[in-house]
């Protein structure tokens, strides 16, 4: 597996996931089936079943966060040499040059994307378009609504 970027906030969300499915959920799933065991016959036994599956999803989510937050590569933005340019971690405000709204979005890694609270994640295209751009730059960046035009208004590194 290859090197994660994250920033410091998305390994903290994911090792306080982990550690919620390791000290809450694992045990409660452990009772379920235990309680289910006790009403009968496996096969036919749906209690027994669904917490089986839980317990399937619940184990393969934690061999996943911790899977990821071996192969993280965390990124503070705040001790980085930035120059003024977008970069992965940074806070930038862009205006939309055909309508003249303005946009600010962070630019995260993958498992901390939220565009609902503007967080983009570094695989996005307009993430893509934006990075190693600089305060004033114009870009043209292909959007599912088609060729959209940015003005880079602010860059903020926090």
């Amino acid at each position: 597996m290859h090197n994660i970027p994250m920033t410091l906030r998305g390994v903290a969300q994911l090792r306080e996931e982990l550690e919620y499915l390791k000290s809450v959920r694992r045990p409660k799933i452990i009772s379920d089936i235990s309680d289910a065991r006790e009403n009968g016959d496996l096969k036919e036994n749906a209690e027994y079943l669904a917490a089986r599956e839980q317990q399937s999803f619940c184990e393969g989510r934690i061999q996943e966060i911790e899977a990821k937050l071996s192969n993280a590569n965390i990124i503070d933005v705040t001790k980085i040499s930035n120059f003024g340019r977008v970069i992965f971690g940074c806070t930038v405000s862009v205006k939309n040059c055909a309508d003249k709204d303005i946009h600010t979005y962070s630019i995260v890694g993958d498992d901390e994307a939220n565009f609902k609270q503007n967080r983009i994640s570094i695989n996005s295209p307009i993430a893509r378009g934006l990075i190693n751009k600089k305060q004033g730059d114009i870009v043209n960046i292909n959007t599912p609504k088609g060729q959209v035009e940015f003005e880079i208004i602010k860059v903020i590194y926090v």
